[in-house]
């Protein structure tokens, strides 16, 4: 019963990962890349950092590692996979999910705490919250902005499939509320199941009281609930 971090070249948020997954009480282990997915794994992280650089684009070289399609079947059994920030690039790169990760609006690297309207309240990853409640998580990242043709996004809208949107404190969204310029103000989104997810924010920087605000434990519990069988 153990999440298993996948750690490519040039990932440096697995370690957060598998502290916070742990101090919630979820097994976690980081697992190499080249070493393929453990088949007892009952959980996939793809954690944030720049993998390979980013060269190419961001997440498009480890989206192509032969892990990926063992983390793509996993995913098709249900086993619950979220990606973070690389890892939703890493995501949506390898058809995990809709939609790109590109270079923010503002062309700068940001990293701030933000505020998310939790859009559902009835998957795995958001079960902790309410549905329109407000929460706070950081962001760390050059190409966050969620980018989608208006065809597809109207489709995502109507599946329920975006999870999180940046808003203001008071949960209203605007451009002002918007960090990096994603369309529609989105910060997170279903795959074609509810057990897979990805979203740029850092909820395992939101876990460890010690060092701020928890309000990303919620989720990652996500990899406990029983919706998704773990």
């Amino acid at each position: 019963m153990t999440v298993s971090i996948v750690r490519f070249g040039g990932s440096n948020c697995d370690r957060d990962a598998e502290r916070a997954l742990t101090h919630l009480g979820i097994d976690a282990e980081i697992v190499w890349h080249e070493d393929g997915l453990p088949d007892d794994a009952t959980g996939v992280v793809l954690p944030g950092g720049f993998s390979y650089g980013d060269y190419l684009r961001a997440g498009a070289m480890a989206a192509r590692s032969p892990i990926m399609t063992e983390v793509r079947d996993a995913a098709a059994d249900g086993v619950p996979v979220l990606g973070v920030c690389n890892g939703a690039q890493v995501g949506c790169e390898s058809g995990l999910t809709e939609g790109a990760f590109t270079t923010n609006e503002s062309a700068r690297f940001q990293c701030e705490h933000v505020s998310l309207r939790v859009e559902r309240d009835d998957t795995p990853w958001t079960a902790h919250y309410d549905e329109g409640e407000v929460i706070e998580v950081p962001i760390a990242h050059g190409e966050g902005r969620y980018e989608i043709d208006d065809d597809r996004l109207a489709e995502l809208e109507d599946d329920g499939r975006v999870l999180f949107r940046y808003c203001d404190e008071h949960g209203e969204t605007s451009p002002d509320a918007n960090p990096n310029g994603s369309k529609h103000n989105v910060a997170g989104v279903l795959g074609d199941r509810e057990s897979v997810a990805v979203l740029m924010p850092h909820p395992e920087r939101a876990t460890l009281p010690d060092i701020g605000p928890t309000d990303g434990q919620g989720i990652l519990r996500g990899f406990e609930s029983e919706e998704t069988g773990v």
